[in-house]
């Protein structure tokens, strides 16, 4: 599966151009810079529906009216898109399609039940270890691999991703935000574009501002006790309504304090950033017990275990690490039972394809599999073993019979298109990413591959076009406006010439909007 490829390289043909990486303080200047006039730009079109403005929930805590006032729902929203652009090719940010649509099921199963209409929500999963969550501006949720490895229940995940629904419900990133009293726009995005330039420097003081660190915004924003309280009593009524067991955030919650508790030096990330007390605890105990129905808790389903074993191995930062994950899931292997032993086996075929053992992942997939235990997370990890061992006909066939079993399921639209191109099949790929895209206009990567089809059939005009469509939705417009530009000079079609005239136009535009701002920031 395509997990994991960095957003914005390309080594197909010799056309593709790869965005210019700006030192560090510049691409920051960029993006503070800019932030300002994004309420008169469009919302960047990778993203999950059309940028909405909401007014201030109905019936819940007010905590002030200046928030409205200085960072309104709509420019919130731009801040966290301009954010999410930039952190695409971060290699914290894991590129998972079958992880991604399992949280942002999870997400929109639970806002769906938000007491107010809100923003929408954007989940993605990011390459961390520590035990945390962390709602960004806009709707935009991070998830630390770490603290999906530590889950006991679906339910417990569900719990921690409400309360995080409940901080984007109550706004408080702009009210902690006005709270810092940094009401100048400009410095609201010197504040969050930090996030993002210092992962280009771990070594930095600012480093610990890093997208994926949620103990730099909650440091900055600063949310109050009461603040995590609302965000409580809002998961809970969500996760209640979603069909989760109310047990779980209270479980999972006293289980950090627990740990905390223990010795100041263990404390999770989440128990920093998010603060636990006796009181909150309680509160949640007496919540969950007025909601339970006194029911047996629903059990949690295979996707949380595949996920979660997924997760151990994807949280990995070294080699050693990869092998200390895949002992561990082969131990839990050894004392599980059904979906639970599947799951364990399917992450160390997962660890072990990581480090090329090709021999040792089949042997995993095949324990996984062993009672006809059937997921659609197996049958991509078989695509994936055959691809890596250089069949591509057998990951065609693999591919083909999955998504006839699994229609909806994104990763193996990625895993069927790449097996046509490999197998040289590049007509049939184009036809079929070209469906692709019409179902989700918002994937940028189907575009990418859609430039390779086109590259493996000597069109290099709709080869540049589909590829400068891939940088313009993932905030490349330089390299955008390089490809359309030499698009435009090999097109001899009048009608085309015409099309690639407006799209530079309106890449330039915006081009040059970045330009102007970052001349008058350095000013």
């Amino acid at each position: 599966m395509p997990g994991g490829e960095p957003v914005g390289e390309a080594g197909y043909h010799t056309c593709m151009v790869t965005p210019t990486r700006f030192p560090i303080l510049a691409r920051n200047a960029i993006a503070c810079a800019l932030l300002p006039m994004l309420l008169a730009m469009p919302a960047p079109a990778w993203l999950p529906g059309a940028t909405v403005a909401h007014a201030q929930p109905a019936g819940l805590p007010d905590l002030g009216e200046s928030s409205a006032d200085e960072l309104s729902p709509r420019l919130e929203r731009r801040l966290g898109e301009a954010i999410m652009a930039q952190s695409l090719s971060d290699p914290d940010y894991i590129d998972d399609p079958d992880i991604s649509q399992y949280l942002n099921a999870m997400a929109s199963n639970l806002s769906a039940h938000a007491p107010s209409d809100t923003q929408q929500i954007h989940v993605f999963p990011v390459r961390d270890a520590s035990v945390n969550a962390f709602a960004m501006p806009g709707g935009f949720i991070g998830i630390n691999a770490g603290l999906v490895v530590a889950a006991q229940s679906e339910s417990e995940l569900a719990g921690v991703m409400a309360h995080e629904i409940g901080h984007v419900v109550q706004r408080h990133v702009a009210r902690g935000l006005v709270q810092q009293k940094q009401t100048s726009i400009i410095m609201v995005a010197a504040l969050l574009a930090a996030l993002v330039a210092a992962r280009g420097n771990s070594q930095a003081p600012e480093a610990a501002m890093a997208f994926g660190q949620a103990a730099a915004i909650d440091a900055q924003l600063g949310f109050s006790r009461e603040a995590e309280r609302e965000a409580d009593r809002t998961g809970f009524q969500m996760l209640s309504a979603s069909g989760y067991d109310v047990n779980g955030m209270a479980s999972f919650f006293g289980r950090l304090m627990a740990l905390s508790s223990v010795n100041e030096r263990t404390s999770t990330s989440f128990t920093r950033t998010h603060p636990l007390s006796l009181e909150r605890m309680s509160d949640m105990q007496n919540r969950a017990r007025s909601l339970s129905t006194g029911a047996a808790p629903p059990p949690s389903p295979p996707d949380f275990y595949f996920v979660r074993a997924k997760l151990r191995v994807l949280q990995a930062a070294s080699g050693q690490d990869t092998i200390d994950a895949i002992r561990l899931l082969e131990s839990r292997a050894m004392e599980a039972t059904g979906v639970e032993k599947a799951a364990a086996y399917y992450g160390a075929g997962v660890g072990y394809l990581r480090r090329r053992d090709y021999a040792k992942a089949q042997e995993a997939y095949d324990l996984a599999t062993s009672g006809a235990r059937d997921h659609v997370m197996l049958a991509g990890l078989a695509i994936d073993i055959a691809m890596a061992q250089g069949n591509a006909d057998k990951a065609l066939t693999l591919s083909r019979a999955a998504r006839e079993r699994w229609p909806l399921q994104t990763s193996l639209a990625y895993d069927y298109a790449d097996a046509l191109q490999r197998t040289g099949r590049h007509s049939d790929a184009v036809v079929f990413l070209n469906e692709q895209i019409a179902r989700y206009p918002d994937q940028p990567r189907f575009r990418q591959m859609l430039a390779t089809s086109y590259g493996g059939l000597q069109q290099p005009v709709a080869e540049r076009r589909a590829m400068a469509e891939f940088y313009s939705r993932t905030g490349a417009m330089s390299a955008a406006v390089e490809l359309l530009t030499q698009a435009r000079a090999l097109s001899r079609d009048f009608y085309e010439q015409s099309q690639i005239d407006a799209q530079l136009r309106e890449l330039q535009r915006r081009v040059k909007e970045e330009n102007d701002m970052l001349k008058r920031f350095k000013s």
